[in-house]
């Protein structure tokens, strides 16, 4: 594991691991399958890519997130990693030319989509390349049960073992039922997989929920915003018509906003996601076709105007904000009409062709079950954290007082901006307005640190945070650093992006 922990100073910057990578990239070095099931935000990636760092040979990553392919390798790019992709964005010579690339050994790692697996070009490339790992992203689509069932998924197993080795296979997803995590590993054809669940608590998100009526939660959506014009944000609507109405309002009052659904054209949902992961709108507006394999990592809200239809799928979204560990406000907004429409979308419910009478029904029955633990949540009068932590088969004590959900801080009062963290005994207490000790220029150095990583964002045509997450700012405003090496004790900052922005950030630090 030496070899790993010098790849993650020296490409991410950090010096220790989060809870569960270490376990799962020690387990995929050692040649064992593995299965990671960790929240949006607990670092999953982190457990593919760094091993692609250190194996020899070309990791694979299996992603359904076509459109986030290039944001992927760019941001890999920064971190020092030798990124690809191979998908249906690139001309049929652009996939010959990165074929022949990884053949030569120019890349760690190469993302493609899992209908990919079964083109004959490309098993007849993976059949001469050395593929140590193939990592699952998003494993959870090839469970009929889970929320995002993609059927090329099933072809995952059979392409591993017709390789002339099998590679290891990790597969990671953020949420999964027990049922979901048996479809993956059976599914997969997993052997003896190391299983990682880490920890659901997000304690850097505070959880409200207000039952409002379609007009109060425009207005409330509004104020909200109103109050946070600096910080970026999602807003999800539960149908395409109500994600038009809000924007348009959005619009009216002057909001940099951007609206995504899926029955918007290819290049406007790509020419809004880009505007929004680059910073140049603040807030987007959309249905759940938005956010999956999204990593920007400085979302400061997510308001869902509406029930989500699962919980799995609500802390998928919720989980969106706050992925620097930096506070968050993860806001259900709701109504009775939304439980009419969640019947009305379930009792719509297809199955595959030949399927029986049973199957449909059963699915049914399922999904009416996993409603009823979403309306159970939402009209919830003890701890919002301890439900949502029990739901997902942790211990919570139900009566306790977390501190950051809107039962145990009763609304006409403000939340906190988050809970207390807790490292190795020791408590840091983190807010967004204020930074401790850290001068009464903080909050000015904060914002010329961020204007500058936009425009240094910008010059690459990158998102800001490829560059320094907010958190890695914060911390260059608390420490001020003077020096490359006190740059290098800063997390978040490794080697390659010290070489590359590290004399900027200390100019703007010493002037």
């Amino acid at each position: 594991m030496e070899e790993a922990q010098q790849a993650l100073a020296e490409h991410f910057g950090y010096q220790s691991f989060r809870p569960g990578q270490e376990e799962l990239i020690e387990a995929i070095l050692a040649g064992r399958d593995a299965v990671g099931i960790m929240p949006t935000g607990a670092g999953k990636s982190l457990c593919y890519q760094i091993p692609a760092a250190v194996l020899s040979g070309l990791t694979i990553v299996v992603s359904p997130l076509i459109s986030l392919m290039g944001d992927q390798v760019r941001s890999l790019k920064e971190a020092g990693i030798r990124g690809s992709y191979l998908n249906s964005s690139l001309t049929p010579g652009q996939q010959r030319v990165v074929l022949a690339r990884a053949l030569a050994g120019w890349y760690d790692l190469m993302y493609v989509a899992p209908e990919r697996l079964q083109d004959p070009a490309f098993v007849a490339f993976a059949h001469e390349a050395q593929i140590p790992l193939l990592a699952v992203d998003e494993a959870h689509c090839i469970s009929e049960w889970g929320q995002d069932f993609r059927p090329a998924y099933l072809g995952i197993r059979e392409f591993a073992e017709a390789l002339p080795k099998r590679p290891v296979v990790a597969a990671f997803t953020a949420t999964a039922t027990r049922t979901v995590e048996r479809d993956i590993k059976s599914r997969l054809g997993l052997k003896d997989p190391v299983s990682v669940h880490t920890d659901f608590d997000r304690p850097n998100l505070s959880f409200i929920v207000k039952k409002l009526a379609p007009k109060e939660r425009l207005r409330y959506i509004e104020r909200y915003l109103a109050a946070h014009r600096d910080t970026s944000g999602i807003v999800y609507c539960r149908t395409r018509k109500r994600t038009e109405e809000v924007a348009a309002a959005f619009f009216e009052d002057g909001f940099r906003a951007a609206t995504y659904h899926a029955g918007m054209e290819a290049d406007e949902r790509t020419r809004a996601q880009e505007a929004f992961v680059q910073d140049n709108v603040s807030v987007i507006v959309a249905t759940n076709a938005f956010g999956m394999g999204i990593d920007k990592s400085d979302v400061r809200f997510v308001i869902n105007d509406g029930l989500p239809l699962t919980l799995e799928e609500y802390y998928q979204e919720a989980g969106r904000a706050g992925r620097d560990g930096e506070p968050a406000e993860c806001i259900l907004l709701w109504s009775d009409g939304d439980i009419r429409l969640a019947h009305f979308l379930i009792d719509r419910t297809e199955v595959p062709e030949g399927s029986g009478p049973d199957v449909l029904k059963e699915r049914i029955r399922c999904r009416e079950q996993l409603l009823g633990s979403m309306i159970g949540y939402a009209e919830s009068t003890v701890c919002l954290r301890a439900r949502m932590l029990r739901y997902f088969g942790e211990k919570a004590d139900m009566a306790g007082n977390c501190g950051g959900c809107s039962v145990c801080v009763p609304a006409l009062g403000e939340l906190p901006a988050a809970r207390p963290r807790v490292f190795g005994g020791a408590t840091e207490a983190a807010s967004v307005s204020s930074f401790d000790e850290a001068g009464d220029d903080a909050e000015e150095m904060f914002q010329r640190l961020r204007a500058l990583r936009k425009r240094l964002a910008d010059e690459r045509h990158i998102a800001p945070y490829m560059v320094f997450s907010d958190a890695t700012l914060r911390a260059m405003v608390r420490r001020r650093p003077q020096t490359e090496d006190e740059m290098l004790e800063i997390s978040g900052v490794g080697q390659a992006k010290l070489s590359r922005y590290g004399a900027y950030f200390l100019k703007e630090l010493q002037s």
